[in-house]
């Protein structure tokens, strides 16, 4: 069985009092847990502040991001090498607001993947569609042209450093739209479908598949209790310990089900 895993994208958010105490909060709350697999991924400034207070702990650190460059005149640029220097064991890649806001493309976050894997770092890659497109029912070619040219030359060796976030960029912060369990459910089948068409049916099935729109304590069960999703990207919600362990124990109580649909009271209030 593919463990869940819990990622916390704390984006431009905190100040490096509120990010030391973030992280305490939810490595007290995690205290060995090790069914569920947490991640944090605070800003970049506070990086070796937030290292230092999960080390030795269950929760690893991540980053938002990185410069596929070992090193070199690259101005405000994160090179994976410091990333890894700094305690990282895992970073996002081609997150919506990178290729929206930011302009990323395709090939660009590609390189970004060779150059983390090749480092040694897990990479988390998002990808996604946008409202348009989805009444445009291009949903499934957009997932997989993202997938296709983003995983080019990936080999299959390094594919179990290599997880996929499905965020649905209509559902992110939105209160207009909310994706449902089943929604999510179908564009992660999708997306192991894909997986299994660009490598093969073992790799599809062991790849893990978080969904990331807009993940709450009150909806973490029901996308949790889905059969192809595999944890949770959150945003908002990873900014409050409280909210954030709330969808950790979610996560735990559908682990400890064995595959049974998870019940979990505190997602039910």
């Amino acid at each position: 069985m593919r463990q869940k895993v819990v990622v916390g994208n704390w984006k431009m958010h905190t100040t490096a009092a509120q990010a030391g105490e973030l992280a305490k909060a939810v490595v007290e709350g995690v205290d060995g847990e090790d069914r569920v697999s947490v991640v944090i991924c605070p800003p970049f400034p506070y990086l070796a502040h937030v290292g230092q207070i999960v080390n030795g702990s269950r929760v690893a650190i991540g980053a938002q991001n990185l410069y596929p460059e070992k090193e070199g005149a690259f101005t405000g640029e994160v090179s994976p090498t410091m990333l890894l220097d700094l305690g990282c064991k895992y970073v996002i890649l081609g997150h919506s607001e990178r290729r929206h806001t930011l302009g990323e493309s395709d090939a660009f976050i590609n390189q970004k993947v060779l150059f983390a894997l090749a480092a040694g770092l897990d990479v988390i890659l998002c990808v996604g569609e946008t409202l348009e497109q989805r009444k445009a029912n291009q949903t499934e070619a957009l997932l997989d042209r993202q997938l296709t040219q983003g995983l080019v030359s990936v080999s299959a060796e390094t594919l179990s450093h290599l997880s996929i976030a499905y965020e649905p960029v209509w559902a992110i912060g939105n209160a207009s739209h909310h994706a449902t369990s089943e929604q999510a459910q179908y564009a992660h089948v999708v997306i192991r479908r894909r997986f299994s068409h660009l490598f093969n049916d073992h790799s599809a099935q062991a790849v893990s598949i978080q969904y990331g729109g807009s993940v709450k304590p009150y909806n973490a069960a029901s996308f949790f209790s889905q059969h192809d999703v595999d944890g949770a990207l959150v945003g908002g919600a990873s900014l409050h310990a409280d909210e954030f362990l709330a969808i950790i124990r979610c996560a735990i109580s559908e682990a400890q089900s064995t595959g049974a649909k998870a019940s979990c009271g505190v997602c039910a209030r």
